[in-house]
């Protein structure tokens, strides 16, 4: 394999979600200039056909694709080139990291966490791409297990432990060294941190909106933005609204 130095260095982006690739794409050209985009592709058999075709150093891999996803496209690829994954689900990109990938871009795209990814790819196109065939296999295994899921808390209310099921909960909130947990008629702490319950919690029934946010979609009345383009969520059994960061309005864009 050649290194860097002798050409420049090729990349396929492999995303079905046409504003992230077209975004992924601008930063990696204003990050790594020297960077040669030559294929952008928005499913799985596509991304095997780039591969194939003009064999990249590294391929952008969306975790989440039609036809194919890029677990299975990873595992097709085998070590013909370094693989990052694209993905919304950081317990994925763990696991995908785990396995030898470069490593994971979080949607959406930020210049500060891409530009620490494409110094690691610098590194790693000094040496052989790693074969993920065996450790994605294991993964996508592990996967099948049926999972299960958070389904009740143990909440502190003054002196007493309250049990609150999930299907009760509208809410997690960070709240110093603790997490409030907000129901339609009371609030509780516990000491679960955010990350904790975003990896415990049904992903259909909770969603990350926030670093310190967690919301049930059960109790959302309506979503909206202001005239600077943020957004916010109505509660349908409470007066708050909570806050979408940047890095999750993707999650509402179809709405």
């Amino acid at each position: 394999m050649r290194t860097p130095e002798e050409r420049r260095p090729t990349a396929v982006i492999a995303e079905d979600e046409p504003l992230l690739a077209e975004e992924l794409a601008e930063l990696l050209q204003a990050l790594w200039p020297q960077l040669q985009v030559v294929a952008r592709v928005n499913d799985g058999v596509a991304a095997l056909h780039a591969v194939e075709e003009h064999r990249p150093d590294v391929v952008f891999l969306d975790i989440q694709m039609p036809l194919l996803n890029g677990l299975e496209v990873a595992q097709r690829i085998g070590g013909s080139c370094h693989i990052v994954f694209i993905t919304s689900y950081d317990a994925h990109a763990l696991q995908a990291f785990e396995a030898g990938a470069i490593d994971y871009v979080l949607k959406p795209p930020t210049a500060a966490r891409l530009l620490t990814t494409l110094e690691r790819v610098k590194v790693r196109l000094q040496r052989p791409a790693p074969d993920l065939r065996g450790p994605i296999a294991q993964i996508t295994a592990a996967a099948v297990a049926p999972k299960r899921h958070l389904q009740w808390i143990n909440a502190s209310r003054g002196s007493a432990v309250r049990l609150i099921t999930v299907e009760e909960i509208l809410y997690f909130k960070s709240d110093q060294k603790f997490t409030l947990v907000v129901t339609a008629d009371s609030e509780s702490l516990i000491r679960k941190t955010i990350r904790e319950l975003s990896e415990e919690l049904d992903p259909t029934m909770f969603w990350q909106v926030h670093r310190s946010t967690i919301v049930s979609l059960y109790a959302i009345d309506s979503v909206t933005r202001d005239e600077r383009g943020n957004l916010s969520l109505r509660l349908k059994n409470r007066p708050e609204t909570l806050a979408v960061s940047e890095a999750h309005t993707h999650l509402f864009r179809q709405m």
